[in-house]
């Protein structure tokens, strides 16, 4: 199994960036009659972690995790980087391609 990190282009600054978890997100409960002292932490997963860069890419995540997914498979890190998961190097290689294809120099993906 190969993992490569996600970047894509800042709207901004124009620097590739990536998103990266710095802490888990917290879920609490309320309920309609009382309170419940009850958080739940859990990690985005890699889909879930591009969308978050909706407006922060020049490109449009949903548009980018339909390409990626035709080649890997979005993960998130073990700290908390967007990465994609290959199989094989002919996979990276066709994704490579068809990032560039699709979105010019906007998305790529790197070690």
């Amino acid at each position: 199994m190969l993992r490569l990190r996600l970047f894509g282009r800042c709207r901004i600054y124009h620097d590739p960036v990536s998103p990266v978890l710095k802490e888990l997100p917290q879920i609490g409960w309320a309920s309609f009659f009382r309170d419940i002292d009850l958080v739940t932490p859990r990690k985005l997963k890699g889909q879930e972690l591009l969308m978050r860069t909706r407006g922060w890419w020049t490109v449009e995540p949903s548009i980018v995790a339909n390409v990626v997914e035709r080649h890997g498979k979005l993960v998130t890190g073990d700290k908390g980087e967007l990465m994609v998961e290959f199989e094989t190097e002919d996979e990276i290689k066709a994704l490579s391609l068809d990032l560039a294809a699709n979105f010019d120099d906007q998305v790529l993906i790197a070690p």
